[in-house]
Formats: structure tokens, sequence, C-alpha cells
């Protein structure tokens, strides 16, 4: 069984350096998938480069998706519904997409996808007794830096199976992070709800927004799933947001554990919450700890 580690890119070399380097061990191979559009529609260059990845190139299996897909709504108007609409259509769309590499490999082998800032820990899965399970990682969430920890957050990123029993990556990414018993109706008529799966706690590390200033404003303005959000966001919010080690995203939209509109203070947290590669260059990633 080969274990295939699949995620979707825009600009985030900083990111995939640590995939690699942390999951290396454990992976045969890195899927990684870039479009040459942006989730709000704008076209955009590529930006993937194997060369800055030497060490992996032998691991690595690069896509790039050339066209948005074919149910965008064409709109003029800036309404918000479809705008959003369209932003998760692409969204979805790119990570489809990785499934173009599957022919590469077999159907017992096993496909974990994360967004590109969600890395799992994969130090005490044993792949070969996860039969038909469908394994969630419970992932502890970090913002701007790699040792500033969003406290009471359970972040439910990384999610695999085994490539027969996949129906696309955009179905494993909406699986509910819950195992319900088999003679639940909603779950028995669901294409979310399962009796099989396996939730991994302590299950690795969310590195959220872990970028300079101007690339997080960037990053705001192409967030078309949370509009009203971004057009707050100034270069000043974001700077003062960062230096106090705070953020106001409001997390109940998609997490119960946070109260809405409240401004929320991040905790610098100790070397044991992160991964051992880490702690073990720590000098390379100085700019990114406090």
């Amino acid at each position: 069984m080969k274990i295939i580690d699949t995620t979707t890119y825009y600009k985030e070399d900083l990111m995939l350096d640590l995939r690699f380097n942390i999951l290396d061990k454990y992976v045969d191979h890195f899927v990684v998938c870039e479009a040459k559009f942006s989730h709000s529609g704008r076209k955009k260059e590529l930006f993937f480069n194997t060369k800055n990845f030497e060490k992996f190139k032998k691991k690595i299996i690069y896509l790039v998706v050339e066209n948005e897909p074919k149910n965008i709504i064409a709109d003029h108007s800036n309404n918000t519904s479809i705008l959003r609409n369209n932003s998760v259509q692409r969204i979805s769309f790119q990570r489809d997409f990785i499934k173009q590499s599957f022919e590469l490999f077999s159907p017992n082998d096993f496909i974990l996808y994360s967004d590109n800032d969600e890395i799992p820990q994969l130090q005490n899965i044993n792949f070969n007794k996860l039969n038909n399970e469908i394994i969630i990682f419970n992932q502890k969430l970090f913002y701007y830096k790699l040792n500033l920890l969003l406290p009471n957050m359970n972040w439910y990123g990384t999610k695999g199976c085994k490539i027969k029993d996949l129906k696309s990556l955009s179905w494993l990414r909406n699986i509910k992070n819950k195992r319900y018993k088999f003679f639940r109706l909603d779950a028995f008529f669901s294409d979310t709800k399962y009796k099989n799966v396996k939730i991994i706690n302590d299950g690795g590390w969310h590195f959220s927004n872990l970028k300079n200033i101007h690339d997080l404003k960037e990053k705001y303005l192409n967030d078309e799933n949370h509009a009203e959000y971004s057009e707050q966001m100034t270069i000043e919010k974001i700077t003062s947001d960062v230096s106090n080690w705070t953020i106001d995203y409001d997390h109940k939209a998609d997490k119960r554990s946070l109260s809405k509109n409240k401004k929320v203070k991040l905790e610098k947290v100790d070397n044991s919450y992160l991964p051992d590669y880490i702690n073990k260059y720590k000098s390379k990633y100085n700019d990114w700890l406090v």
C-alpha cells in the first residue's frame, strides 16, 4: 500500500516546505495541484517550481488546472451569493482535479487530502489496519506564527481513505467529523454522514495565515466565502491583529466553540506543541516564531 498526500497550492512555498519535510518519511507521493485562476476568478500566473524542492522531486506529482469549471455563473453586479457560489465551485473543481493523478496508483493505496496549511500527524498511524475506514484528523489550529495557538478549538482538517472507497476529494472533504450509528436514517441517506469514520486525535497542525501582511491582505481580498469580512481587513487592521495576537474571524459559522463577532486572543505555546522537524531546525523558521 502506498500513502499519497494531496493538496492544492497558491504561492504557499513555506507551507509546502514544512509539509514535505514533516511527512517525507511517511508518504510515498506528494500530489500538488495549482490552478491558472484564483478562487475569485482572476487569471494568475503559475508559481509552483519543483526546483525549489529538489530533495522531494521524485515524490512530487504536479498538476495544473488550465480552465475554470463549466458551472460558473456569469455576473457583473457583484452579487455576494453568486460570487460565493462561484468561489466554492472553483475550489471544489481544483480539489477534484487531483483525481487525475490516481491512474498512477492502485485501488488499495491510501489517499490523504489536506488544505495546504493542514499537516497531519502520521507518526502513530498504521495504515494497514485501516480497512474501509475514513480517517479524520483532529488538529490544533495556529494563526500567524507557528507557535500562536487558537485555544479551545478542534480543527478537523486532513481526511483520508483508500482510493477504492473515494467518490471525490470534495466528497471526502465534506464528510462530517462524527461516527454515526448504522440505524440512523439521516446517515443512511446522507452523503456526508458515515459509521466507518475514525477520528485521529492529536492529529497534527493547521498553520493558518502563515503569511506576511501584504500576502494576508491578498488572501482576504480573494476570499469570496467571507466577502463581508474581507472588506474590513485593511493593512492597518491586519497589522494590529498580528501584532496583538488576535483574530476576529467568525469561526462560529463553522465551529460552535467560538462566539460570533468576538475578538479572540491567541496563546503562545511551548515547543512541545510543534512538529519534531520544526524543533530540530528552529533557526530556519525564526521569522515564524514568537
